[in-house]
């Protein structure tokens, strides 16, 4: 198992419809075959200044690398991702 999390901090202003429109969109994610798990989480902890994050799972590599290869995720990236993420800090896991 696979679990894939991203931390970020959005361009757009906290409550505003560009971010409500970026998470909303971003639900996209959870429908591509192979995705375990999705959650959108808001950030608690005043030890980063991250706003959100986003984790799901996938059985295996082949499943992670079918999600990253998927056109909708991809496209999600290009015209979503890198236009309206500040920053962001990518983690993936695997059981010890």
């Amino acid at each position: 198992m696979i679990r894939h999390t991203v931390v970020f901090r959005l361009k757009h202003a906290p409550g505003s419809p560009q971010e409500r429109a970026f998470l909303e969109d971003a639900k996209v994610l959870a429908a591509i075959p192979g995705v375990e798990k999705f959650e959108q989480l808001r950030e608690v902890s005043p030890k980063n200044d991250f706003t959100y994050g986003f984790s799901m799972e996938f059985t295996d590599g082949d499943a992670y690398a079918g999600y990253n290869d998927h056109p909708d995720h991809v496209a999600f990236v290009r015209d979503r991702w890198m236009t309206e993420v500040d920053d962001f800090l990518e983690v993936d896991y695997t059981p010890l």
